[in-house]
This record gives structure tokens, C-alpha cells and sequence, in this order.
């Protein structure tokens, strides 16, 4: 079945969450996320194997240059050439990069548009010094809970889905529906496209870049119709690029951020994780992923878990 494509700014009116936890909120639907259902998310654990989602932070990551960089790290102090008493030496390192350099998330004031963020907030609160609202900080007492993989490409039964390939709300109903498993309030979802595996055969920075398989704007109704709380995946962006409406870019991010305050999670290693899942036939899991605390920060490097 074929959904019909949105229209962005009439999406984002129907979607949108703001002031449903407040005039004052930040947060948006992490606020989804109780402390009941993080409870009841601790009972995944089965087996106690722990799966990181993230990706190495190095030189040998997807980001190609220009606006984005992967990971720099310098040696400040080595211990060679130290004379210390007892013989005690010590090294230390330095990092350079841009927040959203590898696995990440987007706070809520990484998109705006017509002047406001989430909520309303005024979009002239960014500045040279950060976010004044939204910023990555207001997520750090984590983000921990139930976790569900829908697995598109297994589904799909590809290595990875093509450049442009459209995920829609059936196929994500059909997925779900052949894992066994349900996608509900308060949930982390993760897609697997192997837009990453992809990545690590071909090395191909600029091509991993260039555009990807994704979520198709339509998910967004999908998505705030079972008020999942945060979602991610294993492509740069979540969304589908190109975009599906032409002369626009990020449509999904503007609806998703914007009007409805959910985090994004992007750039993901899923593919052990994936690996387990289709072993037992187990999809969902404690998920915890804790951004550092950037104050006025709009994004974050990441290295969450799935604890099975």
C-alpha cells in the first residue's frame, strides 16, 4: 500500500506536542519515559548480554569534511619524558569534534523553523554562546528504557536498503508484526536499515553521506499515534534522503523535533544487536543511553546500550 506524502506544516499542526507537559517544557516526549515504565523495562533483562549501539569515535568514520569532521585526538602528554618520583608517569589526550560527529543525538534545538523551537519556544535563543532552550542538557538524567528494533532489512531480506528507499507506517506494522513484538508509549525505537554495514564495506564516506534509506514522513503520525518517546537508526539522518517532497530538505526532522520534541538517535551500530534479536526471536530490551551534559549543548556523542 502506497501513503500518500504529507504535507510538512499540516503534519507538524496535527503531531504537535507543544504544551502538553508544559509552556515551559524542553523535554518533550522523553517525558513519555516514567519512571513505571523504566521499571518495567528492567525486566528485558533475560540474559545479561550488553550490546553498544555506538560507533568508534576516529578517523576512520562516515563524517567526509567540510561542516562536520570525524573525531581529532591529540596526545597532550605521553609519560616519556617525565621524571617523576617512583617512576609514576602519566598520559593524557585531548578531542576535537563536532558533537554530532558519530553516533548522536539531536536535541531539540538542533532544527527549527518560522523563528520558534519545540514548543514555541523563540529560535533567536540560538546563539554564539548555545540554545538558550532545549538544549542537550535538559536529557541528562538519560535516556533509559524499553527498547524495540524493527529490523527493515532483514525484513526486506537485504544487505542493506537502497539509497532513496522509503520505510513507510504499513511496513513498519508489517515488521512489527513478523518480529512478534508491539511499538508503545514511552518506547526507544531503533530501525535497521544496514546503511552502516553498507558503510563498512565500501568505506565510502561521501557515498554514506549522500543519502540514505529512512523513516518517510508519514511515520510521524505513526510514530506520535503510539507515543514512542525516542527514535533512531543506523543512517546518518532517521528520515529517508533524498527527502520525498522536492525543493525540501529534512521535512521528517522539522515535524519530528520541532512540533512533536522527539530526540533523535542517528548513526547507530545495530548489527549485533540485530543478530541476537533474529536468534530468539527477541525485540525488545533495556535500552540506556545517557547524552553528556554540553550545557546549551544541541547535540551530543552517544554510546548506548541494549541490555538483553
Amino acid at each position: 500500500m502506497i501513503t500518500a506524502v504529507p504535507v510538512m506544516r499540516e503534519l507538524g499542526r496535527k503531531v504537535r506536542n507543544w504544551g502538553r507537559w508544559g509552556a515551559d517544557d524542553e523535554r518533550g516526549t522523553t517525558n513519555l519515559i516514567t519512571p513505571g515504565r523504566v521499571a518495567a523495562a528492567a525486566g528485558l533483562v533475560r540474559t545479561g548480554e550488553v550490546f553498544d549501539l555506538g560507533i568508534p569515535l576516529d578517523g576512520d568514520g562516515p563524517q567526509p569534511g567540510g561542516y562536520r569532521i570525524n573525531p581529532i585526538r591529540l596526545m597532550s602528554e605521553t609519560g616519556h619524558e617525565q621524571v617523576l618520583p617512583g617512576g609514576f608517569r602519566w598520559a593524557d589526550d585531548y578531542v576535537f569534534m563536532p558533537l554530532q560527529a558519530g553516533s548522536q543525538y539531536d536535541s531539540l534545538a538542533h532544527v527549527h523553523y518560522d523563528e520558534q523551537l519545540y514548543n514555541g519556544h523563540p529560535a533567536s535563543g540560538l546563539n554564539v554562546k548555545g540554545a538558550d532552550k532545549c538544549g542537550i542538557h535538559t536529557q541528562a538524567k538519560g535516556i533509559a528504557g524499553r527498547g524495540v528494533l524493527l529490523d527493515v532489512a532483514r525484513f526486506r531480506g537485504v544487505e542493506w536498503l537502497d539509497l532513496g528507499s522509503v520505510i513507510g507506517p504499513d511496513e513498519l506494522d508489517m515488521v512489527a508484526a513478523a518480529q512478534g513484538v508491539e511499538v508503545g508509549p514511552g518506547d526507544i525505537l531503533l530501525i535497521r536499515t544496514d546503511w552502516r554495514a553498507k558503510f563498512l564495506a565500501d568505506h565510502d564516506a561521501a557515498g554514506f553521506m549522500a543519502g540514505e534509506p529512512g523513516l518517510g514522513l508519514a511515520c510521524a503520525s505513526w510514530l506520535r499515534e503510539r507515543d514512542v518517546a525516542v527514535v533512531g537508526s543506523d543512517n546518518f539522518g532517521v528520515e529517508v534522503m533524498p527527502g520525498e517532497n522536492a525543493g525540501a530538505m529534512f521535512e521528517l526532522h522539522m515535524v519530528l523535533i520541532r512540533d512533536m520534541g522527539m530526540t533523535l538517535a542517528e548513526m547507530l551500530d545495530l548489527e549485533q544487536l540485530a543478530a541476537a534479536c533474529a536468534a530468539d526471536g527477541a525485540y525488545d530490551f533495556f535500552y540506556t543511553g545517557a547524552p553528556l551534559k554540553f550545557t546549551r549543548g544541541v547535540g551530543s556523542p552517544i554510546n548506548p546500550l541494549a541490555i538483553r
